[in-house]
């Protein structure tokens, strides 16, 4: 949700990703419900593990899990790291998708735009 978001809201202003520690291989079908049903685009979304992007070339990391990525970063990684735990609405109810998507829209709304003029 958060790449989609991003992308929504920021176009070509920001390079958004996102990756997990444990990609599911899927994006969940109520996630792109979620989305869709607020107009944002899902085209070209994929369940990304960190692997599969280069987290040097990014100046901020939006670390929306409960757990800490520290260790799993490249030591040439010299962005900012920001915590900011979202709930994993993952077996949970639409309406839980519904939840973590305007939480998630708000902080790249409301609060992105801080953080990168912080940056």
């Amino acid at each position: 949700m958060a790449e989609a978001l991003t992308r929504h809201h920021w176009g070509e202003h920001i390079e958004a990703a996102s990756a997990g520690m444990s990609a599911l291989g899927y994006i969940p079908e109520e996630t792109l419900r979620v989305l869709e049903e607020i107009g944002v685009s899902t085209e070209g979304l994929y369940s990304k593990g960190l692997g599969e992007i280069t987290i040097d070339g990014f100046q901020l990391i939006l670390d929306l899990a409960s757990y800490s990525f520290e260790d799993v970063f490249p030591s040439s990684f010299k962005g900012r790291l920001i915590h900011w735990h979202v709930r994993d609405p993952y077996f949970d109810s639409l309406d839980a998708f519904r939840q973590t998507r305007d939480t998630i829209e708000w902080l790249v709304t409301e609060k992105l735009p801080r953080w990168i003029e912080e940056t």
